[in-house]
């Protein structure tokens, strides 16, 4: 009987974190069907009624609320005991899941995380692509890589990159053609290549700043439209029109030639790239290792 109410009491603490069946179901790796079941199980044996549902939301009822109370720091208290015991093995083990753009996870976690992951074997690193200002309970993620000014309220923020910016680069045979933009504002009378963001489908404003601080933000045409930067940055080699990249993507190109910059006094530096995961969260020792390995030491 015990086992059986824990393991109830597990799932219903689930559902209530994650207000959504689906999502507790995938996190407890359970079928949507048996997660219901189990608590209406639980609901039938006590006699109240624990989860109020409707078909956007699941949230406890007062019962359930004061249930929880009580559950929630017992459970934390196993929980952390048992990551305790982990942490003092000699080697950390886990999985740690990680949201960020293609850019990101190229050009700064997988160098920082390669030689980590030799190091310690057990430690398994799963990476997510995704453009979007990605919700971490949602996607099942512990982390996120967003720019510094990006990061939500309630998150630990931390530094795990230089500071970065935007630039306006162009093929040297475009630039003959079509000549040089002065201004961001005369971006309307060249060809550019279009970054579409995946979380609402908008394409991508490009952002400058003119001496004085103020914000420039222009919304440019052209025949080309992609959803991953490493594909814009390719079109504009190919001479199919001005693209705006971060910097530290495009200087191999810009150093062998095949690439110029413009408008390079409007382009603003800004907080870079900065690992974000819940306040809440209790480091993990695989979590751990990834903290070390990607703090910003600079």
């Amino acid at each position: 009987m015990l086992r059986e109410n824990i393991i109830d009491l597990i799932a219903l603490a689930t559902v209530a974190e994650e207000r959504s069946f689906t999502r507790a179901a995938a996190r407890l790796n359970v079928s949507q069907s048996a997660l219901s079941h189990t608590i209406k199980g639980l609901e039938k044996r006590l006699g109240l009624r624990l989860l109020t549902r409707t078909t956007r939301s699941v949230a406890p009822t007062l019962e359930g609320e004061d249930l929880l109370a009580t559950l929630t720091p017992c459970f934390e208290k196993i929980e952390a005991r048992l990551e305790a015991l982990n942490e003092a093995r000699d080697r950390p083990t886990g999985t740690v899941r990680i949201v960020a753009t293609e850019y990101a996870i190229e050009s700064l976690l997988w160098p920082k995380l390669s030689p980590a992951l030799k190091a310690y074997p057990s430690v398994n690193v799963e990476f997510v692509v995704d453009y979007g200002y990605t919700d971490l309970a949602s996607a099942q993620c512990d982390a996120g890589v967003r720019y510094g000014d990006q990061v939500s309220e309630g998150m630990v923020s931390m530094r795990i990159g230089p500071e970065e910016r935007m630039i306006c680069v162009g093929a040297p045979d475009y630039f003959k053609a079509n000549g040089t933009p002065q201004t961001p504002q005369e971006l309307g009378d060249h060809r550019c290549i279009n970054l579409r963001l995946s979380n609402h489908g908008a394409l991508y404003a490009w952002e400058f700043e003119d001496e004085n601080g103020n914000e420039i933000r222009v919304k440019v045409q052209g025949q080309a439209c992609f959803n991953t930067i490493n594909l814009v940055l390719r079109a504009a080699k190919d001479g199919q029109g001005l693209a705006l990249v971060p910097e530290q993507l495009a200087a191999e190109h810009i150093a062998s030639g095949a690439l110029q910059i413009c408008l390079e006094s409007y382009s603003p530096y800004f907080a870079g790239f900065h690992l974000y995961y819940p306040s809440r969260l209790r480091p993990s020792s695989a979590f751990q290792v990834v903290l070390d390995a990607l703090r910003e030491r600079s």
